[in-house]
């Protein structure tokens, strides 16, 4: 059961991790040196201990604790039970869930891993806004998706507003991060998958067509600005594109890859 510890000042040391939670370089920084990550809102809380992500502790007004009382009796970490205004001048910001979890983050697991026994996977590249992957995170586990895999340089999916807006999704779909970024979609398609690109190129077909017929599928989406990069667009299997009307050339990165997804789906 954890151990519930009333808060007074906002400068309690034990308070560390959820500190400048709005300035994301340091965060990233900071989550990345003590292997953690945080959870906000109830139903997020209580996805990531469900999916067996150890607490490290817990923050949060007194309104929410009944709401995650069976949560609380499963593990030993402390509860800091503090005035919103109070956790508010904490993190900075105004926590309006009211509840705030730090957690361990786990060792990533191999591409290998997640691959095994998935029949569609989202594959990311320099996706770079934590609210996109987290959308589309979302998008992928809602319409059946079994993976997502990243490139290097893409946003942490871990990152407090990736896991907000992924309503806690990270913690459901199995992800990984691609270790070799140049030869990443020829792998994939040695190891069985359909390699399908969303591009505006020129021999793009529409992606009802492009998914037609296929067995394991890799959905391919690139960075906010430019898209897929060339190197990808030229070794993917097929390129697709999402028909617009007149005027309109593209969604965003995160609208498409509902689109995609939906369509997907149901190939």
């Amino acid at each position: 059961m954890a151990t519930y510890i009333e808060i007074e000042s906002a400068d309690d040391p034990r308070l560390h991790d959820y500190r400048n939670l709005r300035d994301v370089q340091l965060r990233q920084s900071l989550e990345a040196e003590h292997g953690l990550f945080l959870a906000e809102g109830e139903k997020v809380v209580r996805r990531a201990v469900e999916g067996g992500f150890e607490p490290r502790s817990f923050l949060m007004a007194p309104r929410w604790l009944d709401g995650l009382r069976e949560v609380l009796d499963r593990t030993d970490a402390p509860c800091y039970v503090l005035s919103e205004e109070l956790a508010e001048e904490v993190t900075g910001f105004h926590v309006h869930r009211g509840a705030l979890a730090s957690l361990h983050r786990r060792p990533l697991p191999s591409v290998e891993e997640v691959l095994a026994g998935a029949r569609s996977v989202l594959v990311l590249e320099d996706v770079v806004d934590h609210t996109n992957v987290g959308a589309i995170f979302r998008s992928g586990a809602a319409l059946g998706f079994d993976a997502v895999l990243l490139s290097p340089r893409c946003a942490d999916p871990l990152y407090r507003r990736s896991v907000k807006v992924a309503m806690g999704s990270v913690f459901s779909v199995q992800w990984t991060r691609l270790p070799d970024w140049y030869d990443a979609l020829p792998q994939l398609s040695e190891a069985g998958f359909t390699t399908v690109a969303l591009t505006l190129a020129p021999d793009a077909t529409p992606v009802e067509e492009a998914v037609r017929g296929v067995d394991r599928l890799a959905l391919v989406l690139g960075s906010e600005g430019p898209g897929i990069s060339e190197r990808w667009q030229r070794v993917a299997d097929r390129r697709a594109i999402i028909p617009m009307a007149a005027g309109i050339d593209s969604l965003n990165v995160a609208a498409a890859s509902a689109v995609a997804c939906y369509v997907a789906a149901r190939r």
